[in-house]
This record gives C-alpha cells, structure tokens and sequence, in this order.
C-alpha cells in the first residue's frame, strides 16, 4: 500500500504538481525517491494516484494519475465539543476521534478545565491539534479531515449556536452524570436517518451544575453512558463510537 499524504491544493489527473512544504517534508522524512508512487488526499473526496517526479532540497514534485472516488468515512455528521483535557490527553483525543469519523472538533474552556489558551497560543495549538487530525486521516486511510475550531468559552460557543431546521436536524447531547439522566442509546434509538448529532462533553472533573444547567436550556438533552465513572477522554469517545454506529 502506498503511502498517503494530504495535502491542501486543487488537483486533476494528469497535473504536475509542486506539494505543499509540509507534505514536502513528510515525504522527505521518508527518503522517498523519485519514480516512487504514493497516494494524495486533499479534504475534497477520494484520493488520487500520484508519482514522484523530483525531490528538491526542500520541495518535492509529483505527477497525478488517476482519481479514486473512494470515501471511508460514516453516513452521520458528528461533532465533539469538549472541555479540554490537560497534558497530553488533547493530543490523544484529536487522533482518536478522528480515527472513529468525527467532522469536527470544538475544544472549550469551561470552569474546571486545567488547560487555559488564549492569543497566539491557543491559535499554535489549533494548528497543532488540526496537524495531528490529518496525520490520523493519513494513517487511517480517512479522505475528509476534521475541522479543528478555535479555543472558545462555553457560554460564547452554546449561545452562537445555530438553530437546527427541518432540512438538517440536529440531535445535541450533554454527558452527563446527574441522576435520572437518559441513556445515550436510547436518546439515538429515534434519531432520522439525516439527523446530525453534537456531543458536549466536560474535561476532568466534568462541566459544573450551572454550566450543565446553561447547556440544558441551550437545547442540549443529557444523557448517561451508563453507571461507571469514566474518564473524559473515554466518555466522549465512547459516545462518538455509539453515534457514528448508529
């Protein structure tokens, strides 16, 4: 199996074409050679055949062959949003939903939430965070690469919102731990075909009573994944798996 890379620019087959330098450098990384054949992605659907032609100091050119219409991603739009976890459990977090299918990803800074980003550090940090969800859509043979949005709060995110409609209805749900809280399955068990669904699922320690509260009044229904306490990164997870299975 070649090796596959994404990269941001228009293609057609039968183009010449000079890779992005960050594609550039990952196939360098490699020590590929020219006449070496690997597979390139742009986010557009399918993937396209491709041929080294030259490697340069710094840039890599290539010529494209023939487009695969090929799509492995899952039929319902589902997105993550999340207080961010700390360390490096982002990281681990982006790669993973990425893997199951996710469309996008929403980190958030909530009341307990450890890690706090704000200016050109947390713009250095989407750009990492989208870094390693293309990295998982090369690894796992993904051909659309979830959007990484900017670092919000969530007061701001839950009340720029958009209403759903008819043509696109939304299904959002809030982990959550309170009592008498529906499970997950059976909030998915009436869900349209159509429906697209969004997570909101809170960093260690969860989302505060009042922040559960604004959620709720935001059009979020809450929902149990079940009677364990799990980790933050396997509850969103967890739930993205049951979403996208549906």
């Amino acid at each position: 199996m070649a090796a596959r890379f994404f990269a941001d620019v228009p293609m057609a087959a039968g183009a010449a074409l000079s890779l992005p330098d960050s594609t550039a450098r990952h196939v360098q990384v490699l020590r590929m050679q020219p006449g070496q054949s690997i597979t390139l992605f742009n986010g557009q659907g399918g993937e396209w055949d491709a041929s080294i032609t030259r490697m340069g100091r710094s840039d890599v050119d290539v010529c494209l062959g023939a487009h695969h219409a090929s799509e492995r991603e899952v039929g319902r739009s589902v997105q993550l949003a999340m207080g961010m976890p700390a360390n490096e459990r982002m990281d681990w977090l982006v790669e993973k939903a990425t893997e199951l299918g996710v469309n996008s990803l929403q980190p958030l800074h909530t009341s307990r939430s450890v890690l706090r980003l704000s200016g050109e550090r947390a713009e250095k940090k989407q750009n990492h965070w989208q870094s390693v969800a293309v990295a998982a859509c090369e690894q796992c043979g993904g051909n659309r690469v979830p959007t990484v949005a900017p670092v919000r709060d969530l007061a701001a995110w839950l009340k720029a919102l958009p209403a759903a409609t008819a043509e696109q209805p939304v299904l959002r749900c809030l982990l959550s731990l309170a009592e008498g809280t529906q499970p997950l399955a059976d909030a998915l068990a009436q869900l349209p075909a159509n429906a697209a669904v969004c997570f909101l699922s809170g960093p260690e320690g969860g989302l505060s009573t009042p922040e559960e509260a604004l959620a709720i009044a935001s059009g979020f229904a809450p929902v149990t994944l079940g009677p364990r306490v799990l980790r933050a990164e396997t509850a969103a997870l967890t739930a993205l798996v049951l979403a996208l299975n549906h």
